[in-house]
């Protein structure tokens, strides 16, 4: 992915197992030698300094007013930040989606970090996007402490990286920040894309169960706010009357088993935006006469997910399909049958659609764990097309969000192609694989050009 760079003329073994060969006239040194732990702590002056936060976006500001999370009492424990300190995550690394940080504020952060300050021999940008490459193969895992995986102050300060001179360092890191913020605009792109087809999908979704198909069909008051007008010919009710619910078995999770030759359990974790997950999955041992087959989930089943059941992507319900058998229902996740009524897929979208979400989403604000009821879904109001319009709506769904979802995914794989594309630069760069000492930015090159003019 780097290939369009030159490798250095000489390379030497690192004696480092993951950096294996650097550049000839490159240094191994110990962190402690390029950074020092900054001690500074906050004290009583806490007013001075704004709160920060380490975030897969950087370090950044944290508004601690909008009553997010949990504000301490007071901050007399906090370091103090200035910027262009590093800033690590040293606990439960396994579990932490950044370790590093470069902070470009003056400001406070908790003492569950180490906050470092640059010696002579780092320009802290070049150790950041150094580290960037470590935390992308969780290369601190050999030096973790005990049971909580935590890497100790003095141990980090021992840990050897490359040390190429400080010009080098400085040109490597201005070649990342040039060509990361090229990718990262990308990126951006790509998400805003994203953002769009999903409201696109919801909309298509809530004008078809809502208005139909036919732009010409005479309308009615629905007798509901958040519904509006429907089509004069559809019928009003409640859910209740057009199916039936099945919470899932409270499995113990001690008869939980790795073993792929079991049953799946169908956890709410495995419910996804229009589709089942099974990336995580535990496994359960049927016996004979167990009394599970109630449990046990057929194609065509909705499933939705009762903890947390809206989340950015959308509404967490989905159709069982072929491919997910076997599996049996557990516990938070509730299955959907319709009768002779209601097509499962109409519902399916009315269930996706931005009126489900408006009739139980008062009732969840200001939960901390959202949580919908069986109860809640009976008590949906919905219009009720005539069976064939049913039909015919489905398959217009079908077809819509197919093309729509295509077009998501190809997205997506292109943000993971670009993403790749970042790491793999990061790793070439800051590990002497490519040689960018004679890179210039392009208006850098221009004004060269100019004065040789």
């Amino acid at each position: 992915m780097v290939c369009r760079y030159q490798a250095y003329p000489e390379y030497k073994d690192s004696g480092v197992e993951w950096l294996q060969d650097i550049p000839m006239d490159w240094e191994i040194k110990r962190t402690k030698a390029m950074f020092s732990l900054s001690k500074t702590q906050v004290g009583k002056k806490s007013g001075e300094y704004q709160l920060l936060s380490l975030t897969l976006k950087g370090v950044i500001p944290r508004d601690i007013s909008d009553g997010g999370g949990k504000i301490p009492a007071e901050f007399d424990t906090y370091q103090v930040v200035h910027p262009r300190n590093l800033i690590f995550c040293l606990f439960d690394i396994d579990e932490t989606p950044r370790t590093i940080g470069l902070s470009s504020y003056e400001g406070m952060i908790t003492g569950a970090y180490n906050v470092y300050k640059s010696l002579e021999a780092c320009i802290p940008e070049y150790a950041y996007y150094y580290f960037m490459h470590i935390d992308s193969f969780k290369g601190l895992r050999p030096f973790y402490t005990g049971l909580r995986k935590v890497v100790r102050g003095e141990t980090f300060g021992n840990i050897k990286m490359p040390a190429p001179r400080l010009a080098e360092q400085e040109v490597i890191a201005n070649f990342l920040d040039h060509e990361t913020a090229k990718i990262d605009t990308l990126i951006e792109k790509q998400q805003q894309l994203i953002k769009l087809l999903k409201e696109k999908r919801q909309a298509v979704i809530s004008h078809a169960v809502t208005k139909g198909l036919n732009p010409d069909a005479p309308m009615k008051d629905s007798g509901v706010e958040w519904l509006g007008e429907v089509p004069e010919h559809w019928k009003i009710g409640k859910c209740g009357f057009y199916l039936s619910l099945l919470s899932g078995f409270a499995f113990p999770s001690t008869g939980f088993t790795a073993d792929e030759r079991e049953t799946k359990l169908l956890r709410g974790i495995n419910v996804g935006v229009s589709r089942l997950k099974w990336d995580e999955n535990v496994y359960w041992q049927r016996l004979k006469y167990d009394g599970l087959d109630l449990y046990e989930m057929q194609e065509g089943d909705l499933v939705l997910g009762m903890d947390r059941p809206l989340i950015s992507e959308g509404i967490r319900i989905a159709k069982v399909e072929e491919k997910d058998l076997p599996c049996l229902l557990l516990q938070r996740v509730v299955k959907i049958k319709t009768g002779d009524l209601l097509n499962a897929d109409y519902l399916l979208g009315l269930l996706s659609s931005d009126i489900f979400v408006a009739h139980f989403f008062p009732d969840t604000t200001g939960v901390s764990v959202p949580h919908i009821s069986p109860e809640q879904i009976r008590n949906f109001v919905v219009p009720v097309p005539p069976l064939p319009e049913q039909n015919a709506i489905a398959n217009f769904l079908k077809k819509e969000t197919t093309k729509l979802d295509s077009l998501n995914e190809k997205a997506e794989r292109v943000i993971s192609l670009l993403q790749e594309r970042r790491t793999a630069l990061i790793s070439a760069a800051v590990t002497g694989k490519i040689d960018v000492r004679n890179w210039q930015a392009p208006e850098q090159k221009q004004t060269n050009k100019e004065c040789a003019a």
